[in-house]
């Protein structure tokens, strides 16, 4: 990605006809592209939509517009920024944006805008990343969790733990450098603050998890043998009838995904062909298919008749997902109960499809195997990126050493060094001296135009 002393411009909107376009412009010469191509009777006033006639590089007539003007450094990016509000043509975008790179604009890269405000110190590094969440957020759980990293809380909070573990260092340096003039300080006090520390970065990582399920959702593989309503199952949950129901076998020749929210987490639904024995060789393809799709799910439902004595292939199933995170719910319970076992299995579901009690069940089951119930306070800052977590995953380790270090009764010194690896850890969570591979990782999930 190029450096800053260009002046960038993208449309923001999505493709496609709609009520407006908008075109942003960021970068120095941003105020002599807006006296080329802006013609209004009254100088752009910052903040302020104005009502001005656009043009292009001849000076040929494009549209009637808004034009916003944001003055550096108090705009997105930190820079000097216009914001066009086109009428909704996708050729009247276009033609715009190449009256501004004819002017010498450059087409801005995906996430610049957002790479620019970073660079600038508009945001750090984990809100920056933050921007991302927000604008790919699938349900509106997700929308929330992602506002709340964007006020830098999550840096005040590790800045914060960098905080105490810097006045445990400088009180530990004045005892291990000057030990006839500084006591060391006590044992139980040194490793009760560690421990205090190693908690609050516990339930950090603890929230950057479910965090992590409100962005990417958990996978669930509906199998079963055929006919045991594993179709009817993913209609019910969706509402519609998306799969075909028949009571012919290998109806079901491939996978069909669709996705719910349960608890505001995103649940990728995998119906899948039947599992049998005995198949033709375009429903040996969809069975393949089913086999992948049983390999790559967090979560498996698996589908049995419970109104007739099981089957060998629903025998094998079982034996087959047992260790997996699975729900086995027994379908057809409105027609007998003969296929279910006494005892029940543990966490199993007896009902039947059309049986909303039973629905809710299955929904509460998924939250419960998936993610044990649990909500994230979508409120508190949480870790997000894959950096974020490997630093404080180390500095957790080093937390734990020290702690380790203080009841075993070692040096004072090992227990400094853990201590400082922490405090370097921490370090990289949000810092504006990020690695080049990251900061570039980070951005290249943006849109043009963000």
């Amino acid at each position: 990605m190029s450096g800053g002393g260009d002046t960038i411009a993208a449309i923001a909107t999505p493709p496609g006809k709609g009520a407006i376009a908008i075109v942003r412009i960021s970068g120095p010469e941003t105020k002599a592209l807006a006296r080329r191509l802006v013609q209004t009777k009254r100088p752009l006033r910052a903040r302020v939509a104005t009502y001005v006639t656009i043009c292009d590089e001849r000076g040929q007539r494009l549209d009637r517009a808004l034009a916003i003007r944001f003055r550096a450094p108090h705009s997105y990016t930190g820079e000097e920024m216009l914001e066009l509000q086109l009428h909704g043509s996708p050729v009247l975008a276009r033609e715009v944006m190449r009256a501004l790179l004819a002017c010498g604009a450059r087409l801005a890269e995906p996430g610049e805008f957002t790479r620019q405000a970073f660079l600038n110190g508009k945001m750090d590094l984990h809100a920056a990343a933050a921007v991302a969440d927000v604008v790919s957020a699938e349900t509106s759980a997700a929308v929330r969790a992602a506002f709340a990293n964007l006020g830098g809380g999550l840096a005040s909070e590790v800045e914060r733990i960098r905080e105490s573990l810097r006045a445990m260092l400088e009180e530990l340096a004045a005892a291990i450098d000057f030990p006839d003039e500084v006591a060391e300080p006590p044992r139980p006090r040194l490793e009760a603050g560690v421990a205090g520390l190693l908690e609050r970065l516990e339930r950090l990582r603890h929230d950057g998890e479910l965090g992590q399920l409100l962005r990417e959702g958990v996978g669930v593989a509906i199998v079963g043998p055929p006919n045991a309503g594993k179709s009817s199952l993913l209609n019910a949950l969706l509402g519609s009838d998306r799969a075909i129901v028949s009571e012919v076998p290998g109806t079901t020749r491939d996978t069909i995904e669709e996705t719910i929210a349960i608890d505001g987490v995103p649940v990728r639904l995998v119906d899948t062909a039947g599992i049998r024995a005995h198949a033709d060789r375009l429903e040996g393809a969809g069975i393949e298919r089913t086999q992948r799709a049983l390999a790559a799910a967090r979560i498996i439902v698996l589908v049995i008749d419970g109104s007739v004595p099981a089957g060998g292939e629903s025998t094998e199933l079982l034996a087959r997902t047992e260790g997996r995170e699975r729900i086995v719910f027994f379908n057809k319970a409105d027609l007998g109960t003969r296929g279910c076992p006494v005892p029940p299995i543990a966490g199993s579901v007896v009902g039947s499809v059309y049986d909303g009690r039973t629905l809710t069940a299955l929904r509460a089951a998924i939250a419960r195997t998936g993610w044990r119930g649990e909500r994230l306070d979508l409120s508190r800052p949480h870790l997000a990126a894959l950096h974020e977590f490997e630093a404080v995953n180390a500095a957790i380790d080093a937390l734990e050493g020290a702690c380790a270090a203080l009841r075993q009764g070692h040096p004072m010194d090992f227990a400094a060094g853990e201590l400082q690896r922490a405090f370097s850890s921490l370090g990289h969570v949000s810092c504006r001296e990020g690695a080049e591979d990251i900061i570039g990782g980070i951005f290249s999930r943006f849109c043009i135009g963000k």
